[in-house]
């Protein structure tokens, strides 16, 4: 049987800094893992930041658990009969409801000979702490449902928020969650054996959290144990909404071309603006676009060309926080750039992105 795990979170919460970690302790390991990483938009930039020696299925333009559920069951088929690998992880988009994603798989293990272990859920816990204390709005509820369905979740940004409010998330992930490990990280640092086998000691977050409410950690982590992790989290009653959009290429595989699959559609309360630049920008002035998106958008990232240097970036934007880093792509990749959030509007930023490729034609 073919080992499968289910890497959830939403968006920009740290889940393909995760993905790396899980790589890096498997192939030290001796282990060959592959992956199925799933994006709601039309581009797979995430994928940039995998070895090319991990094989890859790309599920783009929707979501496993809607759109394009029918391809997961060939996309782990061909990793399997193609590729033999010792196990797989699925990266499911971040707008996704996990416990249908996690359905969608359980559907492929009838005719296939998988085992499905626990989901791991990265929560990010600035942007956690900032919608809690409104307690509203779809993507909030998304995220609580993210972390109900988790077996083991990974606290990830802790740098970003105060102790005070490091112990109140803590606490809440405890309560809305009672069956789930609870492991404190920044930037998904963590004792990857403790995670995946599920024996490493209880953090000394969940070890106050415990003391506070009349347990020690071992009482606490014995009455975990009493029984199996399901979900509370009512996700059956979860109204999943989609629209139709544009025919697109749905996935695309390293060992071979599968036909465009053309039902292309998003979740209803999720907005994708993707967008391919014809040229280099200027880098200041994309930096400054960066820091005055929206709230409404959520996630950014692309690879493109500056015109004060030479080389191509990856750039990355979660939650208000940036990243820029020099890269090579080994395969052809346009300059692009993709932005998720919820209703916002997608013809602002276009313009400014337009503006600012006008302005170097100008120049030039």
């Amino acid at each position: 049987m073919t080992p499968v795990y289910i890497l959830s979170g939403f968006l920009g919460s740290g889940k393909t800094t995760l993905l790396q970690r899980l790589i890096t302790h498997w192939q030290g390991q001796g282990l060959r893992p592959a992956i199925v990483m799933n994006e709601i938009g039309d581009v797979n930039l995430d994928g940039l930041l995998v070895s090319t020696e991990v094989p890859m299925a790309e599920m783009l333009g929707g979501c496993i658990c809607c759109t394009i559920r029918g391809d997961l069951s060939i996309q782990l088929a061909e990793l399997i009969e193609q590729e033999h690998p010792d196990l797989i992880v699925i990266e499911a988009t971040g707008a996704g409801n996990p416990l249908e994603i996690f359905d969608a798989v359980t559907e492929v293990s009838l005719y296939m000979k998988l085992d499905l272990k626990p989901m791991i859920t990265v929560v990010d816990a600035l942007h956690l702490a900032d919608l809690h204390a409104s307690q509203q709005g779809k993507t909030y509820r998304l995220m609580i449902e993210q972390i109900r369905c988790g077996s083991v979740l990974v606290l990830n940004k802790l740098d970003l928020i105060d102790v005070e409010r490091q112990q109140e998330l803590t606490e809440f992930l405890q309560h809305t969650n009672s069956f789930a490990r609870i492991i404190p990280a920044v930037k998904c640092e963590v004792d990857v054996a403790g995670l995946l086998e599920g024996d490493g000691a209880r953090s000394s977050l969940m070890g106050e959290t415990a003391a506070v409410h009349g347990e020690s950690p071992q009482e606490k982590q014995a009455h975990q144990e009493e029984e199996p992790h399901v979900c509370h989290s009512g996700c059956q009653d979860h109204e999943h909404h989609h629209h139709h959009d544009d025919e697109r290429h749905k996935h695309h595989h390293s060992g071979g071309h599968h036909e465009p699959n053309h039902a292309h559609a998003s979740h209803e309360h999720v907005t994708v603006y993707t967008h391919y630049f014809h040229g280099p920008i200027d880098s200041t002035e994309f930096e400054r676009f960066i820091a005055e998106l929206p709230r409404e958008v959520y996630r950014g990232k692309g690879i493109l060309r500056f015109s004060d240097t030479s080389s191509r970036f990856l750039f990355q934007y979660a939650y208000r926080e940036s990243d820029y880093l020099k890269v090579t792509p080994q395969k052809d990749v346009p300059d692009v750039a993709v932005f998720i959030g919820e209703h916002f509007d997608r013809s602002r930023i276009a313009q400014r992105l337009e503006e600012m490729e006008q302005k170097q034609r100008d120049l030039a």
